[in-house]
């Protein structure tokens, strides 16, 4: 009995003697596992933590320096960034345009600087006035009615004043005022025409006084006497172009014409109306209209008949009537009477 004892003893014994070294053994296995896993890694190193990995809490590896924090990771949008973008972008863009902007105030800001000076400076001063345009009128006459003030320039000229001084004038129907660096203003002027001399009665009704008027019914001025002093001083065109229009005779006393003013008589306007309308051959070869009354105004023919034609209504008409007449009768008619268009009269020489 004894001896089975002893002998399960001494081989309990050396079962726990034998077990100890092949734990040993594993733990001793196991860091050398762990050196040839590390080494196998792509990108492994060999540890210098005396060849042992150990794993850190959160899964990060050990800093290779101490003191130096790890960078942390954040998430971002990709609609954030674009617009950060958008917004740096913006802000360039801004700032580029006020950098313009100073730019173009600095230098309009220079030029009105600039301009101020000028304008109050003696730079292009007048020394010359020129006219243009003027017949009836001398260039003497246009440049004292301007009234350019001496030693004005070009820049502080008045022009429209100079223009509304000049209109004053009874020959004058327009006028461009024109600076013409760097010293000469020019006078531009469109004159009236004569369209017919009125014999206007006169104040005793002894005798006429012949006036000048415009196709537009302006007064343009009394013709005087071309042997008299204000004759000498009168434009020879005056003369001329009054020696080759019509004449307004038979004009009823008390019509009074002033210079500049338009014509309020009836007669003299009828007159005006009746040869400003007329198309045919006819109005080339009336020389004068007798403008007694309205109704009985009468032209006078260039080798033809007194022709009463009354109103300036149905001109073309009453031209077409007097024409027919005139071819139906070659030898020759004394008088025709046209105020009633429909019935016309007339007595053959």
């Amino acid at each position: 009995m004894a001896s089975n004892y002893n002998r399960k003893s001494a081989s309990s014994g050396s079962r726990k003697a034998s077990s100890r070294p092949r734990r040993s053994a594993v733990a001793s296995a196991r860091p050398a596992a762990s050196s040839r896993a590390a080494a196998n890694r792509p990108g492994g190193r060999s540890s210098s933590y005396g060849g042992a990995y150990r794993a850190m809490p959160g899964g990060q590896m050990p800093n290779r320096r101490s003191g130096q924090n790890q960078p942390s990771l954040t998430s971002v949008r990709v609609g954030d960034l674009d617009r950060a973008q958008r917004s740096a972008r913006t802000q360039h863009t801004y700032r580029r345009h006020l950098v313009r902007i100073g730019i173009a105030a600095a230098f309009v800001g220079a030029l009105i600087v600039g301009g101020v000076g000028v304008y109050y400076s003696n730079l292009f001063t007048i020394e010359s006035v020129s006219v243009k345009g003027v017949e009836h009128l001398t260039a003497e006459d246009m440049q004292n009615m301007a009234g350019v003030p001496a030693g004005t320039t070009l820049l502080r000229v008045d022009a429209s004043k100079i223009r509304d001084n000049l209109l004053k004038n009874s020959w004058v129907q327009d006028v461009s005022v024109n600076r013409i660096f760097p010293d000469t203003l020019e006078l531009a002027v469109t004159e009236r025409t004569i369209e017919a001399v009125v014999e206007v009665p006169t104040q005793n009704a002894e005798k006429t006084q012949p006036w000048a008027i415009a196709s537009d019914g302006m007064w343009l001025m009394p013709i005087p006497d071309k042997d008299s002093e204000a004759g000498r001083r009168t434009s020879s065109k005056v003369y001329e172009d009054a020696d080759s229009v019509l004449r307004i005779t038979d004009v009823p006393y008390g019509t009074k014409p002033e210079v500049g003013t338009y014509c309020t008589d009836a007669n003299v306007n009828n007159a005006l109306d009746i040869v400003a309308g007329m198309t045919t051959e006819l109005a080339d070869r009336v020389t004068a209209v007798k403008a007694t009354e309205r109704e009985s105004t009468t032209l006078t023919i260039k080798d033809g008949p007194d022709i009463v034609f009354g109103t300036a209504d149905n001109i073309r008409e009453k031209e077409r009537v007097c024409l027919e007449i005139m071819k139906q009768h070659p030898d020759g008619v004394a008088y025709i009477n046209v105020r009633t268009v429909e019935r016309p009269t007339w007595r053959a020489s």
